[in-house]
């Protein structure tokens, strides 16, 4: 596995790829790298010749009060787990490359009204970010295809938007949640969890599937139900920030016509803000 922390060497490489026609799968990350990641790259290896993985801690889409500082860095390890699935290039890009201007006069990439709604409420400016970066790194890596996990489920709808939008040469693919053997979705903020706290912390994808099962058994009563998991939840020891039901495509509230669903939930379990979500078909 080679690895690259230079735009302009990651270009030149890309370059030669290129002119040997090889297909090129990219997975990007934020480190500290678990199954789910991993599973990522054994997709994207699928779908190409070549595959990369960028390890970068994107500033622009944590907020002030989120924990940048604190998100674990485990590169040593990462790029061990990467080498022994195959990957042929780790690209590390710095601050100062990605964001030459500095955050402050930084051009953003905004995918409107899919970006403000459930998590883009909570942590406004969030989603910006993450397009802003992804952005940057299809320009750099310049893919055939990219890997995304489902677990982010709006965060995938707001690539394949931006992706559609600016009419971008590339095929993005949403990869099955990874789980725990009890349930709970595979994170790197689980590490945050204390032990009684990720004894609590299945109970989330508990309440989802629960949710589910009650409209695959005809419920349309949509607000009581919500209501209810969010009281439970409640009563288990979260602080829940949202539980939503909405049409699985355009993330609107849905009709009783659509029949492709997604409940999405985040709720804290201390100062750890958990996300999942599952999808139904009615």
């Amino acid at each position: 596995m080679e690895t690259i922390t230079e735009i302009i060497k990651l270009r030149e490489l890309r370059r030669t790829w290129q002119i040997s026609g090889e297909k090129i799968s990219f997975v990007p990350t934020m480190g500290n790298l678990h199954a789910g990641h991993l599973k990522l790259v054994e997709e994207a290896k699928k779908y190409a010749t070549k595959v990369v993985v960028s390890i970068f801690v994107n500033p622009l889409q944590f907020g002030p009060d989120e924990d940048l500082d604190a998100y674990p860095r485990t590169l040593k390890e990462d790029a061990e787990k990467l080498e022994a699935l195959g990957v042929d290039l780790l690209f590390l890009p710095n601050a100062e490359d990605i964001y030459p201007r500095g955050l402050e006069q930084q051009t953003f990439v905004e995918v409107p009204g899919i970006s403000y709604m459930i998590c883009g409420a909570s942590r406004p400016g969030h989603f910006r970010g993450v397009a802003t970066i992804v952005s940057k790194l299809f320009n750099m890596v310049q893919p055939n295809s990219a890997f995304f996990g489902k677990k982010d489920f709006q965060q995938l709808q707001v690539i394949k938007a931006m992706v559609t939008d600016l009419s971008m040469n590339l095929k993005i693919y949403g990869v099955d949640t990874e789980r725990a053997e009890d349930g709970l979705a595979l994170s790197s903020r689980n590490g945050y969890l204390s032990e009684e706290q990720r004894k609590i912390a299945p109970v989330l994808y508990q309440q989802i599937k629960a949710l589910a099962s009650l409209l695959e058994s005809g419920r349309r009563d949509f607000s009581t139900i919500i209501r209810e998991a969010k009281q439970n939840l409640a009563e288990a020891g979260f602080k829940v920030d949202y539980i939503e039901l909405r049409a699985a495509e355009s993330l609107m509230p849905p009709s009783h016509e659509d029949t492709n669903l997604v409940i999405l939930a985040a709720a804290f379990l201390g100062k750890t803000r958990l996300i999942d979500n599952h999808e139904v078909m009615l």
